[in-house]
């Protein structure tokens, strides 16, 4: 078993050649430095706060009651959100997709919110996201994007090569309930956290400017936050060339009503929802 280095899988945003190509196709995820500017970062945290002033619909609270903290989370918000689009659409997200995953086109799927205030101790269980989603295929690709300090304890972790298969469970972060696919229809997810020393798992600490990339079926997790410190992230999810619609009998997360009826299953993901950025 492979234990990394925390400079493996660490790259700047302006040497994203071949190697980290290879990185993420074997790993399933990797760090890119200063991949954004400061005003970029500050248009971010602009739409974070205005998100947080203004939740969509679709928003949550994924912590307790009696947790110290707040573990905040809202989805698709880019329509309504100006800052959001700007941000989408003027970094070199989509490019960095293109070059990572070795697609023509690349499509927007949507964008994912999450805040821990200080003193959340509700973690992000171990977990994979495409089985939550509406979507087959191989070319994914998720940016977590802090606009404050993550430390190491902190961090997104990932079990690297995890997302060369199989799928596994996806169950309810509070409850652990299998509320997508049927009990028993894929296997669980093992112990990660209590066998850390038995997975490859990356992750690295962060400062504003930073991201991580992973393929939307590389299992990860991260800790609470102490106190002190937010940890706001923004989470841009994109679709390369053999992404297809894959409609689920139950409710998708994030769900997108009236998308069944519009395209078909097996489709490119050619629909309003999601616009072409690159290709």
């Amino acid at each position: 078993m492979h234990k990394f280095a925390l400079t493996e899988g660490d790259f700047q945003a302006d040497d994203l050649g071949s190697d980290a190509q290879q990185f993420f196709r074997t790993h399933g995820a990797l760090c890119i430095r200063n991949a954004f500017t400061e005003a970029q970062v500050a248009q971010l945290q602009t739409g974070i706060e205005q998100n947080l002033a203004h939740p969509s619909p679709r928003a949550k609270v994924a912590s307790n009651p009696d947790d110290p903290g707040w573990f905040f989370e809202d989805f698709c918000n880019w329509q309504d959100n100006p800052h959001y689009q700007r941000f989408i659409e003027d970094s070199a997200l989509a490019t960095i997709a293109q070059r990572l995953l070795g697609s023509r086109q690349i499509r927007l799927y949507h964008d994912h919110l999450l805040v821990k205030e200080p003193n959340t101790r509700q973690r992000t269980p171990w977990h994979q996201d495409q089985p939550y989603y509406n979507i087959t295929g191989a070319d994914t690709i998720s940016f977590w994007i802090p606009v404050d300090p993550v430390a190491q304890a902190s961090t997104l972790e990932f079990v690297a090569g995890s997302h060369l298969g199989p799928w596994l469970m996806p169950r309810s972060f509070m409850d652990n309930q299998a509320k997508w696919f049927a009990e028993g229809s894929l296997a669980d997810l093992p112990n990660i956290e209590a066998h850390r020393q038995d997975f490859p798992i990356l992750g690295w600490a962060l400062q504003p400017g930073d991201m991580v990339c992973f393929n939307m079926l590389t299992l990860h997790a991260s800790a609470g936050v102490g106190g002190g410190q937010r940890r706001r992230a923004f989470s841009v999810r994109m679709l390369g060339d053999d992404v297809r619609h894959a409609p689920r009998p139950w409710v998708t997360s994030p769900e997108f009503p009236g998308l069944r009826e519009t395209l078909a299953e097996g489709a490119v993901m050619a629909h309003p929802l999601f616009p072409l950025l690159a290709g």
